[in-house]
């Protein structure tokens, strides 16, 4: 567990919210008697206030499971340790953690030859595979608020989902004079398909077929010395990563002429960060695993989804730190779950048949940590709030690696 700053008064010193990736750190929290959620200020931030509501503001009461009975850390491990041992093709999903998190999840997954998927991964996905394919133009928070002149919303207002967009842009609202909201015309792929064939000029603006506002956003996008286009992966349908192609293809034709950008918003949860350090440990992204031929990227064929629906994986370890959503689904595998004590009460519901449950602390709450924010670019360290006795991910995934090392060195002998 990372030492609490003993010298800071609580709520005082800065804070990371770690439960969006727009990282906000303009804003404190301030803590009440031990047994109350700690309070936001600064903001009236809807998504950071009701993840704060589940946390207690003391010491975690929660022991880990073993098949729905109580035990101490090192009798949880040991089981995790056994199920993993014994599996000849691991599952880990949700991979709600930080750096460190993920870089001790890597090294489990070598380990063990586990393929690894984060809770969203078909919105991950859809971003990446653009990238591999065609590549992009991408921007960072501080340059859109700086230098853009144009912020186009390409999937919808994003405030519902990131509360905090418009202030960390420098506008007030999707209603701004810098800020514009696409207008859809049949369906996304139909309207960006549109918007790409009217800013390349192979379609002229004054043609019937032309919508006259998505002509006066072209316009518009011409005439902007810095356009951003701001896109949820989220948010987009199956075969989004054409979409994000489309967006890219308009940002690139910009480009000959102006200045232009996306940004993505997106990796909740710790995706993009996770995603961030198997890249650089591995030179591959998520949807990979060390296997038999060695290390292997299946974007398609490692959807956690589609693994579990076909019966290609035999157990699931499940990750997520930062609240007990999202939940791991239910499946009829043996189950090892690191997760936010209040998981627990979820994990009771299902079969306790082959179900380790070991609850762990939360970056940014009861431990120190590092998140990579939506830009990808920026790498903000979480301050913890108060000790709330438990293990982070990084400690028990390197327990755990040991348990399985020795379990296999014993079983070699």
């Amino acid at each position: 567990m990372t030492p609490v700053d003993a010298s800071a008064q609580p709520g005082q010193a800065p804070w990371t919210c770690p439960f969006c990736p727009l990282l906000c750190d303009s804003f404190g929290v301030e803590l009440g008697p031990p047994g109350t959620p700690p309070r936001l200020t600064g903001s009236e931030c809807p998504r950071a206030r009701s993840a704060l509501a589940a946390f207690g503001g003391a010491a975690a009461t929660e022991r880990p499971r073993v098949d729905g009975r109580d035990c101490d850390l090192d009798t949880a491990l040991a089981a995790a340790a056994s199920l993993l041992a014994a599996s000849r093709q691991p599952l880990f999903g949700g991979l709600g953690t930080d750096v460190a998190g993920a870089r001790a999840l890597y090294a489990l997954a070598c380990e063990t030859g586990a393929i690894c998927d984060p809770a969203r991964g078909p919105a991950l996905m859809h971003g990446l595979r653009a990238l591999q394919d065609r590549g992009g133009f991408s921007t960072t928070l501080a340059e859109v608020r700086t230098r853009a002149d144009l912020i186009v919303c390409m999937t919808g207002e994003p405030t519902p989902r990131y509360p905090e967009f418009f202030r960390r842009c420098g506008v007030g609202g999707p209603e701004g004079a810098r800020t514009e909201i696409l207008p859809l015309h049949g369906d996304l792929f139909d309207t960006v398909a549109l918007l790409a064939a009217l800013v390349a000029g192979r379609l002229a603006a004054d043609d019937a077929r032309v919508p006259a506002d998505l002509a006066a956003l072209s316009e518009r996008l011409h005439a902007a010395r810095y356009a951003v286009l701001v896109y949820e992966p989220g948010c987009l349908p199956a075969h989004g990563a054409l979409i994000v192609e489309g967006i890219q293809r308009i940002v690139a034709t910009l480009n000959r002429s102006t200045r232009a950008a996306s940004l993505s918003l997106g990796g909740d949860d710790g995706a993009a960060t996770v995603n961030q350090v198997f890249a650089w440990l591995s030179g591959l992204p998520l949807r990979s695993r060390a296997g038999p031929a060695g290390l292997e990227h299946e974007p398609l064929c490692f959807d956690a989804e589609r693994l579990l629906a076909v019966g290609a994986v035999d157990t699931l370890l499940w990750v997520s730190s930062f609240g007990p959503e999202p939940g791991p689904p239910p499946v009829d595998l043996p189950r090892i779950v690191l997760g936010h004590p209040q998981m627990r009460l979820q994990q009771e519901a299902m079969p306790p048949r082959e179900l380790v449950f070991i609850p762990v602390s939360t970056p940014g709450i009861g431990s120190g940590g590092h998140l990579f924010r939506t830009d990808g670019s920026v790498l903000l360290p979480l301050r913890p709030l108060y000790d709330d006795g438990l293990p982070s991910v990084s400690d028990v995934v390197r327990r755990l690696t040991q348990s399985v090392q020795a379990l296999r060195r014993g079983l070699a002998q």
